[in-house]
This record gives C-alpha cells, structure tokens and sequence, in this order.
C-alpha cells in the first residue's frame, strides 16, 4: 500500500465529477473502486472528504489515500531527445513534428513519454497519472517546439500555477494562410468542444472557457504570412481554432485548415519556438529558445513573395 496519491486539478479539468477525475488520474483504479474509497473517506479535496457527485475546480488539490502502488504500465524506449535544458527538476525538450507527447490509444510506444521513461527512469512527476509522468502541458502531435517536464510533484505544482496564473511565457511561429489586416493584434474568443464534432474545438459561448492569443506579422507572402504567436491562456488547439476562427488557418492543418491540405508539411506549420518560467526551486527567470525546423525554413523558402 501507499500513502497517497496527490494532484492538482487543472482548468481543462474544472467542472468535472471527483469520481470520474480520479480515476482517470489513477489509471489502476476501477470508477467502483473509486467510488468505494470515497464512500471510506480516502478522497479528499483541499483536506476534507467529499461525496462522489461533488465536482472540482482549478487549482484543487486531491488526495487519494489507501491505493494499490501505481506504477507506469509503459515501456521505456531509447528515441533520441532533443534536450535545451535539464535539471534535477526539470527538463525542457525540442519535440519534432510528428511525436505523440503521452500514449493513447492508436500510440501506445514512440511517445515522448516512452522516451522520457528511458532518459529520465523514476524521476518523473507523477501529478498527470501513470500514462503522463512529468507532463505539465503539451503541444499537438503535429506541433514541433518546446515542452516542459516536471521530474518531481513539487516542480510540476509550482509550474502548473504558474501556467494558471499566466506567467508562463509560450511563444509560437507559424504560416497562415492570407493576409491579416492588421500587423498585430490581440484575438479574445472563448473556445470549447466542437458540439457537432466531439473530437475538433471551436469558438463557442457555450460550455467554453477564456481563451487569448496575441499575434504580429513577422513577413508576409504572396498567399500566406509568417506570424509570431504568444499564448495568455492555453486551451486545446488554441492557436489554430483562433487563427481559424479570424479567417487565417495555419498552413498545413488537416482539421481546422481548408478541405485541401498542403501535404508537404505533414500537418500544420506551428512551432513552440520559446519557453519562459521561473525556476520552481529558486525563482530565477529562465528562457529557452528554439530555432525554426527544417520543415518550417523548406517551407518558407517555396513561398513567393509576389
């Protein structure tokens, strides 16, 4: 037996039923079971027992008490990270276009996750549950750029309240398609599960959450621009449901992109080109940058600017 496993509920995950979080968090245990160890007192949200109706909200801090060990059922495998920076907290990986961040299903190996296991063993947060050790946020599968690992539970709190708090710095490149009218500019739209597609996003006043992207042309070309893109909030598919939604989806995405997909890019030219936080043990400002990928520069380099 263990004494605890313990977690931070984040804003994806406000609204949603203890008993349900659990166990998805707690992978090992059954929803019964769940309910059972709630029914003992074993669940407790901000240190008090809770029924197994009750929903949480961001920032609640669950404990389950009295669990069977949960150990990560994932095979370590030995894929090469692109690794900017490390510590005996953190990590911050170049992810490449095409990596699946944690396994699901149709990926269950050749994740980063998987890599991770392999490069870092034990030291991994275990916040997210055993199929996201160390996982503070994610980008996209087609999604090249910079991620945060946490390698313990201190670390990955300290940063999760800091992307809750918008002090976590995530800058973005892309293509769009056209031309924006203006060069900069601010784009505020709630966004939420698409109702007539479970599995898209979309711009919604409806069961939605505050979502912001800032934005500034960096060149423009005869069909497409090169933005720059920063993240005050970091919903699913942020950036390409807002780059959407203002008439400019990203190049290359084959979901919120037009019914004819620039093969080429193997999904959409967007890259998490810079990371800023505070060092969760001493506070210090750290920023980490990464240069624009083959794919991106052969990209531009095809474009016409006439």
């Amino acid at each position: 037996m263990v004494d605890a496993f313990i977690f931070n509920v984040n804003e994806e995950e406000t609204g949603q039923r203890i008993d349900k979080l659990v166990s998805v968090k707690c992978e090992t245990l059954t929803r019964s079971y769940v309910q059972k160890l709630i029914e003992n007192g074993d669940i407790l949200v901000n240190s008090k027992p809770v029924g197994k109706n009750a929903k949480v909200n961001c920032g609640d801090v669950v404990v389950v008490r009295s669990t069977e060990p949960v150990k990560p059922d994932i095979v370590a495998e030995d894929i090469p990270l692109d690794i900017r920076y490390e510590d005996d907290c953190l990590l911050v990986v170049n992810k490449p276009k095409g990596m699946v961040v944690h396994p699901a299903a149709g990926n269950f190996d050749g994740t980063l996750v998987n890599a991770l296991m392999h490069h870092c063993g034990d030291s991994l947060s275990g916040i997210n549950g055993v199929a996201r050790p160390g996982i503070v946020h994610r980008i996209d599968k087609n999604t090249s750029g910079l991620l945060i690992v946490a390698k313990n539970d201190l670390a990955h709190l300290n940063l999760a309240e800091q992307i809750k708090a918008h002090s976590f710095d995530r800058e973005y490149q892309a293509v769009v398609y056209g031309h924006l009218k203006e060069k900069e500019g601010i784009i505020n739209a709630p966004i939420g599960r698409n109702p007539n597609n479970r599995l898209q996003m979309c711009v919604t006043d409806k069961n939605s959450k505050n979502a912001v992207t800032h934005y500034e042309v960096i060149e423009e070309y005869k069909d497409f621009t090169h933005v720059k893109l920063i993240l005050e909030t970091g919903r699913t598919h942020q950036i390409r449901v807002h780059m959407k939604y203002i008439g400019h989806p990203v190049a290359g995405d084959d979901v919120y992109g037009p019914s004819k997909v620039i093969k080429e890019l193997s999904g959409q030219c967007l890259h998490a080109a810079v990371i800023g936080f505070k060092h969760p043990a001493n506070g210090e400002k750290i920023k980490i940058t990464s240069e624009l990928p083959e794919y991106f520069t052969r990209f531009l380099g095809k474009l016409s600017k006439n």
